[in-house]
């Protein structure tokens, strides 16, 4: 037994010369800069690494799958049909010429009309706009992580043991780590800001909250291994004002948040989250809702009035879809943020999926299950651009004045632009919408008869 302890001993002792230099290479090379915002450039590095693998491995897979005279498939990644902009009336016109020779001036119901919408609610069923927005992105090579398309069968042996190697450095290594990391970062954030709620107001302890919140959040942005690039950050959302973003994961959040200062605006929780929430709320004027309150449309219209007037007061950030969407496509904004008469400053979010899928299913998957797979990816690469600042037009509404944001959202990112609301992702269509179509018909047609009547 007596012999043993000399064993022992070094045991503990390497075990607390490990824990010391991990601890002091955390420090020395993530918690430090990112307390003062600068990068010493081994995520760049670590990338760019990631990136040759991942050719290396695509190219090997498809050499394979040749050898083996296995077909070659690959998808359209996106999955989006191009389609020409046509309305119902023009569409009928073009069937009533090619097919009877008739025009539309002719005012009775013709049979060949079914064809229309028998043909678009085939292409609605084959090419669902809504539903391929909430299931992960085709990648166009493979990451070692997942195989999303046919191309991404074939497996060597050289490729099954460079695909456990990596499962190693994500389990054993990094994931470990970024644990450390996310627990530093909301331990310091809780921390920081309930020691800086109990200062005065004034500029001094502004100050401190902001940093606060910077240093945190650039931490949790590391826990994730995430490579941000910001374009045009002149036009970094001000004071008084409501940023506006797509929504692809809740750590849209953090990925803005590392780069600049805001109000956030959320329900209150329970839980480790409600007591992050209250933490933050002692900072800075964050608006949280109650549950009750929520659904209630005037109160936080009125609280976020106030907030905005208030050109002192930090921009609201929001996501306006009100659901996370995959990373291929912006759907509706709802009307609420627009309503308000504040300047909107718009930005795009836009993630690189080769690396790790970003985007949130939260119909399949729990946070705490969406979390681990987050952090058990490579990396988390993504692109962020500012644009520059809008106001609502005189002759616009709320819903035109939120389709343009939308519109240019869109553009900028890469994205598609759809109509579509992303409660359609766990309701029913409504009603209103087979009815439209009936409306838009009815009208062509009477308004043919008027038309006939008034000649």
């Amino acid at each position: 037994m007596f012999l043993l302890l000399p064993f022992d001993s070094l045991v503990v002792n390497l075990l607390g010369i490990s824990i010391t230099v991990l601890f002091t290479l955390l420090l020395v090379f993530i918690i430090v800069p990112a307390i003062f915002g600068v990068s010493f450039g081994i995520r760049k590095v670590y990338m760019k690494t990631l990136l040759k693998v991942f050719q290396w491995a695509t190219l090997r897979i498809e050499r394979g799958a040749k050898e083996k005279n296995h077909p070659l498939y690959k998808p359209y990644v996106n999955g989006i049909i191009a389609k020409e902009p046509t309305s119902l009336e023009q569409e009928i016109k073009e069937m009533r010429r090619s097919g009877s020779g008739k025009a539309l001036d002719t005012p009775e119901f013709e049979l060949s009309d079914i064809f229309y919408f028998c043909r678009k609610g085939i292409e609605t069923i084959m090419d669902d706009e809504v539903t391929k927005r909430f299931s992960a992105e085709e990648l166009e090579s493979w990451n070692l992580l997942s195989r999303t398309n046919y191309n991404f069968q074939y497996i060597s042996l050289r490729l099954t043991v460079l695909w456990g190697l990596g499962v190693l450095i994500r389990y054993c290594f990094l994931l470990p780590l970024r644990i450390a990391l996310a627990f530093t970062g909301i331990s310091l954030l809780v921390t920081g800001t309930t020691v800086v709620g109990y200062l005065p107001n004034g500029r001094y302890k502004d100050f401190l909250s902001k940093h606060v919140h910077l240093m945190c959040y650039r931490i949790c942005v590391r826990a994730l291994t995430a490579i941000i690039t910001y374009h045009d950050q002149e036009n970094r959302p001000r004071n008084g004002g409501i940023c506006v973003a797509n929504h692809t994961s809740p750590i849209d959040v953090i990925i803005l948040a590392s780069d600049g200062y805001y109000a956030m605006v959320g329900q209150v929780h329970g839980g480790l989250m409600g007591v992050i929430q209250r933490a933050m709320v002692k900072a800075c004027p964050h608006v949280w809702f109650e549950r009750s309150e929520v659904k209630d449309r005037h109160l936080v219209a009125r609280r976020l009035t106030e907030h905005v007037q208030d050109k002192s007061k930090l921009p609201i950030l929001i996501f306006p879809e009100g659901t996370c969407i995959n990373n291929t496509s912006v759907m509706m904004f709802k009307k609420g943020s627009f309503e308000i008469g504040a300047t909107v400053y718009p930005v795009a979010i836009k993630y690189d999926p080769q690396f790790g899928d970003a985007f949130w299913n939260s119909s399949k998957y729990g946070m705490v299950t969406y979390l681990l797979r987050m952090m058990t990816s490579w990396a988390i690469v993504c692109s962020v651009w500012y644009l520059p600042p809008m106001t609502r037009q005189p002759e616009e509404d709320a819903v035109q004045f939120a389709n343009r944001v939308k519109s240019a959202i869109a553009r900028q990112g890469g994205l598609v632009d759809l109509l579509w609301d992303g409660g359609l992702k766990r309701e029913k269509v409504k009603d209103a919408f087979k009815e439209e179509q009936q409306k838009l018909y009815s009208k062509m047609i009477v308004g043919s008869h008027e038309d006939r009547s008034r000649s």
